[in-house]
């Protein structure tokens, strides 16, 4: 029985970029990895490394794959949107039709789709 999604991989040739990305705009932080071959980092959300980031310096094919977004839940919209204003971050504000979820749909370097999900009581 599954019980959660764990994390999502994502390849690039930048990996300073999307650290910084990460980090600074979705306050995700750098942590523990284990040693391999493959030059990468991970990138935590407290306790769980929830995006692995590996430097792939191939040229990143630009076919369509079925992989459409991936998104967090979070708390602290007003901050959260005043953070992203202030940086000159795009995104998308929408409300979900018969839910009480607004989402900011973001883009980060790479072009991977992700949205934040909030409750309208985070607001």
């Amino acid at each position: 029985m599954l019980t959660a999604l764990d994390h999502v991989n994502l390849r690039t040739p930048d990996l300073d970029l999307m650290i910084d990305w990460y980090e600074t705009h979705l306050g995700l932080k750098r942590g523990k990895r284990p040693e391999t071959p493959i030059t990468g980092v991970w990138l935590y959300l407290n306790d769980v490394a929830v995006v692995h980031l590996v430097l792939d310096e191939s040229p990143l094919p630009r076919e369509a794959t079925s992989l459409e977004h991936f998104a967090f839940r979070a708390t602290g919209m007003t901050a959260f949107a005043e953070k992203l204003i202030a940086a000159g971050v795009p995104f998308e504000k929408s409300e979900v039709p018969g839910t009480n979820i607004t989402q900011f749909n973001l883009t980060d370097p790479m072009g991977n789709h992700l949205h934040v999900d909030f409750r309208d009581s985070d607001s």
